[in-house]
C-alpha cells in the first residue's frame, strides 16, 4: 500500500467480550500486515462517581478491581488476535475522557488507523453528538474505521470486502480519501466503486439549468476517468458512476443497491466532522449505513 499501514489501534471501554465489530478490526490488522494496538480505556467521570461512597481503601479496592476486570477483557481481544495475527499484539489500559485518550494514544504512538464500532443499527445516531465514536472522528488526524455495532460477522477471516465504494466530490482535498480507498481495495483484491454526486435539486428552477447539467456532468467524468485511470495503475477494478440527488442518500442507496462492503470517504482536517456539525454527507453515512465505513481526514488547508 502507498498509504502504509504498519499499526491498528483498537480501541475498547472494557466491559465487552470480543463481538463482531472487534473481530472486523483483528481481521483489518491481519490483512494488513499490521501491528495491533488493543487500548481499554476506564473512563474516569463514570469511575469516582461510581465510588464517591467508599471510603479511601475499599475505594482503591475497587477500583484495583474494576482495572483488573478491563485488562482482563483486553487480554481476551488480543487473546484471540493471537491465533490468526503474526504481527505483534500491545495491550494498553489508561484512565480518561475515552476520546481524548483514544486520540492521544494514536498519536503519541503513532499509529495510522483506528478501527471502532458505532451504536447499532443507525450508527451514531442515537448518541447524536456524545458518542465517543463520533468525538474521536471530530478530532483524530488518523483515519477511522467505524463499524457497525449489529455486524453479525464475527467469523475469524471472514472479514473480506470485495466491493469498496468511493464517493468523490472532486475538490482537491479529497485526493487523501481516493488513495486510501484504491490502497483498501489493492490489499483486499476489491473492486471500487466510484461515485460522483450531484445534487440537482438545488438548481431547480434556475434559468440555463440544462448548460448547467452538461457542465456538471462533463466535470464529473473528468473526475471519475481521473480515479479509473489511478485505480488501474493500482491492478485494482473499477466501476464509475455519476449520481443525483442528495449526496449522502444517493450514496446510502447505491451501497444497499450494490452489496457493497466498505464505504471510503473523507473528513475536513484534523477537526473531522465537527466543521459541519450535524448533516454533513460524512456524519449521515456514518450514522445510516450498515458497512464499515473508513472516514479519512483531508489534508488542512
Amino acid at each position: 500500500m502507498s498509504q502504509r499501514i504498519d499499526s491498528v489501534l483498537l480501541p475498547i471501554d472494557g466491559s465487552e467480550n470480543v463481538h463482531p465489530w472487534m473481530q472486523r478490526g483483528i481481521d483489518i490488522a491481519a490483512t494488513l500486515g499490521a501491528d495491533l494496538h488493543v487500548l481499554a480505556v476506564m473512563d474516569v467521570r463514570e469511575l469516582d462517581p461510581s465510588l464517591s461512597n467508599l471510603d479511601d481503601d475499599d475505594r482503591g479496592d475497587r477500583e484495583q478491581q474494576i482495572e483488573t476486570e478491563i485488562e482482563q477483557t483486553a487480554e481476551s481481544v488480543a487473546g484471540r488476535a493471537r491465533t490468526h495475527l503474526s504481527s505483534r499484539i500491545r495491550t494498553a489500559v489508561e484512565r480518561g475522557i475515552p476520546a481524548e485518550t483514544i486520540t492521544g494514544y494514536a498519536d503519541s504512538h503513532g499509529t495510522d488507523l483506528i478501527v471502532m464500532g458505532s451504536h447499532g443499527r443507525g450508527g451514531l445516531e442515537r448518541a447524536l453528538l456524545g458518542s465517543v465514536t463520533e468525538r474521536v472522528l471530530r478530532t483524530t488526524s488518523v483515519p477511522v474505521i467505524v463499524i457497525p455495532r449489529d455486524d453479525d460477522d464475527d467469523e475469524q477471516g471472514d472479514g473480506s470486502y470485495e466491493d469498496i465504494l468511493l464517493p468523490t466530490d472532486g475538490s482537491e482535498n479529497a485526493d487523501v480519501a481516493v488513495e486510501w480507498g484504491i490502497d483498501l481495495a489493492g490489499a483486499y483484491d476489491a473492486t471500487i466503486h466510484t461515485v460522483y454526486s450531484v445534487d440537482t435539486s438545488r438548481f431547480a428552477g434556475i434559468e440555463g439549468t440544462d448548460d448547467l447539467y452538461d457542465a456538471i456532468e462533463e466535470t464529473g467524468q473528468d473526475v471519475l476517468e481521473s480515479i479509473r485511470r489511478r485505480a488501474r495503475a493500482a491492478d485494482v477494478s473499477v466501476a464509475a458512476t455519476i449520481g443525483s440527488g442528495p449526496a449522502a442518500q444517493v450514496l446510502l442507496s447505491y451501497s444497499e443497491d450494490h452489496d457493497i462492503d466498505m464505504i471510503v470517504m473523507g473528513t475536513h482536517g484534523r477537526s473531522g466532522i465537527e466543521r459541519y456539525v450535524v448533516g454533513s454527507v460524512t456524519e449521515t453515512v456514518v450514522r445510516n449505513a450498515d458497512v464499515p465505513v473508513c472516514c479519512v481526514p483531508m489534508a488542512e488547508l
